[in-house]
């Protein structure tokens, strides 16, 4: 094989890798976090690849209800959903992830938020525009350093590990304060857990975040 075939060979290689991850990195993030995305990865994704909508629990809407069941009164807590906007990059490197990634990502979020600012004043639109959170999904482990580049950031992010030995699972997940704290975007009012089977099985392979 030539030289020059051998190297395009590679590159349609890396990018078939790539396009896979995407779309893995999509159904997981809808069948495990209640997100609702669609890919938009290629040329022009302007650093995106999959965006989309975050459904969650808005606890300070929340309202009593009162039903008449066979004579007695039921009073039940109905607790509307809330719509925050996602930006989402996928990585399918073989090297950890670097603090480069995270603040490279953030450059993407920032040049996001500026445009949908802009586009908000220039409608006469009065309503508010929707807070957006930043997911990275990595198929290889975020670096000590990359860790505290997203903890320390302005912007709400999530961190996904997402090995390429378990399609279905999710290595690792961590939020940082700008996104979970009392003063970020979700005001503290929802945590990022770890639930595992109760059937027993390996414990990495069955764990998965939950809200």
């Amino acid at each position: 094989m030539r030289p020059t075939s051998r190297l395009y060979h590679l590159a349609l290689s890396n990018v078939h890798r790539g396009t896979a991850f995407e779309q893995r990195a999509l159904h997981v993030l809808q069948d495990n976090m209640s997100m609702e995305l669609t890919r938009v990865g290629g040329r022009d994704d302007g650093g995106v690849d999959l965006l989309g909508w975050w459904w969650l629990p808005d606890t300070r809407a929340a309202t009593l209800n009162r039903t008449e069941t066979g004579g007695e009164t039921k009073v039940g807590l109905s607790t509307p959903m809330r719509r925050l906007r996602v930006l989402a990059q996928c990585k399918a490197e073989k090297k950890k992830l670097g603090p480069a990634y995270v603040r490279e990502f953030e450059g993407v979020l920032a040049r996001h938020s500026a445009f949908s600012l802009n586009t908000t004043l220039s409608t006469s639109s009065m309503a508010p525009p929707v807070p957006t959170v930043g997911v990275l999904l990595s198929e290889s482990p975020f670096t000590r350093a990359s860790l505290l580049a997203a903890h320390s950031s302005p912007a709400p992010l999530v961190l996904i590990h997402l090995p390429p030995s378990r399609s279905a699972s999710i290595g690792a997940a961590v939020w940082n304060p700008a996104l979970a704290a009392s003063n970020g975007l979700l005001r503290g009012e929802i945590e990022l857990r770890w639930e595992r089977a109760v059937d027993g099985g390996d414990a990495g392979a069955d764990g998965r975040p939950g809200l």
